[in-house]
């Protein structure tokens, strides 16, 4: 493990800084902000990787920790650390943010500098979420992230942007109050901000369950969880490329880090209470949302249901712990549930990433996302094809690519919990088989009927390395998930003891 070097506080800071030195510097020079940006996150993405070669997978306290007094008087700190949880979630953040840059090098023609600017301050404040450990800080963090987003669907998204982003932040914003009130309590309760001493102060049943409460508010609407999902289809159709791709890939992902940092060992008894409600409306969105996304025409909006589907499996995961430790009494099938929704958050980030690209790629080319203006791309368009199908066929969860390990091990948890939760959580394979392969049947393959198809030109070398760059990830994650694994394996286990530890 590194010692004495901020890493934490440079993988905050290095992309705020060098986001708003593009800003200034490549003001009127779109170059300059261009090779400035890839250096920014690629430097980032450097400086990230010693998290995962100097991180000891034997314990499950904090590690890398910085923690230096911000206001004294309110005994709020700036206090960064990382676990199993956090650790994978930040590097996941680090490489996405060099594929946004990347994606956008041809692609943005206007205001280069504000873009890439928005994009690397985004990035800096995304790592800032998973590793804050003092709930003002989380929330500072937490609620900026609306803003350069905001601004970038606003200002780069399609025709009806300003109703996506007014949804957008409102929803996001209104759910993260009741958050914020729960911090407020617990503070008053414990005089600490400090979230791992929120993790050991007890609690009574009305109080856990009010702030369960408000902290499903604040993170169902993050995953999306059903019924408050209906922001992100829009926000997806509207945002550009790179937008949609750190929508799914990594912002997602924080309500689903919400639960495990907050909800399971903050109030364990209110969890094992209300699991039926998070478990229902986790079935809800993996069966119903995948049908709604069978009957979207547009590719984004599928893929952004499609999202919200495969987002229920990681809240699935998480919450039928308490019902295998009910039925089963053993911690094995819950670490199962638990590692596989973990697993699947990951994996998703790298597919849902790739699928977003791939449909920039043609709606680059094509300016359209109607999968009824295409028929035969492949024709055209071979390479690509071959990343698209592969892709869409991670997303289905086909053995051999990421999407299958994660999506496998929660169906395998639930079967253990509830049968019923076993078989509707598995009709995903089948649902997501028809709205997938029904998209890869109409766009890439069969004769070309429209005479813009057949202007397409195949992957660029720019392209190309996007595309196989995520590839290996997802056959990499698929065929050998055990690196990722043992990484979350002790923390796994850590946080399984305080999900199922009473307080009362």
């Amino acid at each position: 493990m590194l010692t004495g070097f901020p890493i934490l506080s440079t993988l905050i800071w290095l992309p705020i800084v060098g986001g708003l030195l593009v800003l200034f510097a490549g003001r009127n020079n779109p170059t300059l902000a261009k090779w400035l940006s890839l250096f920014t996150v690629g430097l980032t993405f450097i400086l990230s990787i010693p998290l995962w070669t100097g991180f000891d997978t034997t314990t499950a306290s904090m590690q890398f920790v910085e923690n230096v007094p911000w206001i004294p008087m309110f005994n709020i700190n700036y206090h960064l650390g990382v676990d199993g949880l956090s650790m994978p979630l930040v590097l996941l953040t680090t490489f996405t943010q060099v594929l946004v840059v990347v994606s956008a090098w041809d692609v943005i023609k206007e205001r280069v500098e504000q873009y890439m600017g928005a994009f690397l301050i985004m990035g800096g404040i995304m790592v800032g979420v998973f590793v804050a450990l003092d709930a003002i800080l989380f929330y500072v963090f937490w609620e900026a992230l609306l803003i350069p987003m905001f601004i970038v669907i606003g200002k780069w998204g399609g025709p009806k942007r300003v109703y996506a982003t007014l949804k957008f932040f409102l929803y996001t914003f209104l759910g993260s109050v009741f958050m914020l009130v729960a911090f407020l309590y617990m503070y008053y309760q414990s005089g600490s901000f400090s979230i791992l001493d929120f993790h050991v102060m007890h609690l009574g049943m009305t109080a856990q369950i009010l702030i369960f409460l408000a902290f499903l508010a604040a993170f169902a609407v993050k995953i999306p969880m059903f019924p408050v999902h209906t922001w992100l289809p829009d926000a997806h159709v509207e945002a550009p490329t790179a937008g949609s791709v750190v929508l799914a890939a990594i912002m997602l992902k924080m309500g689903g880090y919400g639960f495990v940092r907050f909800s399971l060992p903050i109030t364990p008894d209110a969890s094992m209470t209300l699991d039926w409600l998070v478990i229902g409306l986790s079935l809800i969105a993996i069966v119903y949302i995948g049908v709604v996304a069978l009957a979207q025409s547009d590719m984004k909006k599928l893929v952004a249901y499609s999202s919200i589907s495969h987002m229920g499996f990681v809240t699935l995961g998480m919450f039928v712990v308490y019902d295998i430790m009910q039925s089963t009494g053993s911690m094995q099938g819950a670490q199962l549930g638990m590692e596989g929704a973990m697993v699947q958050m990951i994996s998703h980030g790298f597919i849902s990433g790739a699928m977003f690209l791939a449909i920039g790629v043609l709606y680059d080319r094509m300016h359209t996302r109607e999968i009824a203006a295409y028929s035969g791309v492949v024709n055209k368009m071979p390479w690509f094809t071959m990343f698209a199908v592969l892709f869409a066929m991670a997303n289905v969860g086909l053995p051999g690519t990421s999407g299958f390990v994660g999506e496998f091990m929660v169906i395998l948890s639930s079967f253990k919990a509830n049968i019923w939760y076993g078989t509707l959580a598995a009709l995903t394979l089948i649902i997501g088989a028809a709205y997938t392969l029904w998209m890869i049947k109409r766009v890439f393959f069969g004769p070309v009927t429209n005479e813009n198809v057949e202007k397409l030109q195949d992957l660029n070398k720019r392209e190309f390395a996007l595309m196989a760059t995520l590839a290996v990830f997802v056959i990499g994650l698929g065929v050998f998930p055990s690196p990722l694994i043992e990484v979350l394996h002790t923390s796994v286990e850590h946080l399984l003891v305080q999900a199922t530890t009473s307080k009362l």
